[in-house]
């Protein structure tokens, strides 16, 4: 049976590497906030943050049962894919990846570095996309279909949760939130179900039109009673993958303040949220705050 800390060691993944380290902004010179950010970027170059949480204890499962074929779906630009292909790479295990869209003349970096790992990329419909969506279960019609084991997009499914839930584990500052960015909310139904009652999780939509997540969030979470989470979704800047001159200075500022790179498709625009959400005074002094930095800097290619 396969070992998840031999796994760990193969792929060269390092948890403890995932410092948490204090925030200095000019926002939070008078505000009276206590803001740090976990550097789970650092996990690994290519498998960083939630892309390598998510996807822990799934893949572990798939070895289990003696799997040798990965099956996942995202956009052109997928993180989850992207890492996803690396770890097949890595292992030895054949992947496929189902993409969003026509496929492209020239591909980008992120396609490029799939290819180059050996995944099987097939171009599917909008349409057909969407309707891979429904698909959860590992043993799901398009496992059939390909032969091979179904990962739900993002890695979204129960197992990830367990993987997620790490990230809190590791914490042992004091705090009253946790802020990260989201994009199936995944990550943030993990940190939900392992943090106190007392603790709060707040996540920031990197997706234009995104209260699909809140739905998300329920089902994973099999919703009873009050929840101690919440998704705010005015800081898209245009929806995923879109950007402004007004984010791009924020992340160049920030970046020249920690020098702790950011990305302008999860992380930028969620800490762009906090530190605006912090400047109109929407956190009561001396609120303590640990923002997840979730990975995904080769999206900024």
């Amino acid at each position: 049976m396969p070992d998840i800390l031999e796994i760990e060691s193969e792929l060269g993944i390092n948890t403890k590497a995932a410092i948490i380290e204090s925030i200095e902004h000019p926002i939070l010179d008078h505000s009276g906030i206590h803001l740090h950010i976990k550097r789970d970027d650092l996990l690994h170059p290519i498998i960083s943050g939630n892309k390598w949480r998510k996807l822990k204890y799934t893949l572990l499962y798939a070895l289990t049962k003696g799997h040798e074929h990965l099956i996942s779906m995202g956009g052109p630009y997928s993180n989850h894919l992207h890492a996803l292909a690396y770890i097949g790479h890595k292992l030895n295990l054949k992947t496929t990846g189902l993409i969003r869209g026509e496929q492209p003349t020239v591909d980008n970096y992120t396609l490029a570095d799939m290819k180059k790992w050996g995944m099987n990329l097939k171009f599917i419909t909008r349409g057909a996309f969407r309707d891979l969506r429904k698909y959860r279960n590992h043993d799901a019609e398009p496992a059939k279909k390909y032969n091979g084991f179904w990962i739900a997009e993002g890695g979204a499914c129960h197992d990830a949760l367990c993987g997620t839930a790490e990230i809190v584990k590791e914490i042992e500052l004091d705090f009253d939130t946790l802020t990260l960015a989201c994009g199936t909310g995944t990550t943030l139904a993990g940190i939900a179900r392992t943090i106190p009652a007392s603790k709060k999780v707040l996540g920031f939509s990197a997706l234009k039109g995104g209260g699909f997540l809140e739905n998300n969030i329920k089902k994973l979470l099999h919703m009873k009673g009050m929840p101690n989470w919440s998704v705010n979704f005015d800081y898209h800047f245009g929806g995923f993958a879109k950007t402004t001159d007004e984010l791009t200075s924020f992340i160049e500022v920030f970046q020249s303040h920690n020098n702790i790179p950011l990305e302008r498709l999860y992380n930028g625009k969620m800490l762009y949220g906090l530190l605006d959400l912090i400047k109109n005074d929407r956190f009561k002094k001396n609120h303590k705050v640990i923002a997840i930095h979730t990975g995904g800097l080769q999206g900024n290619r």
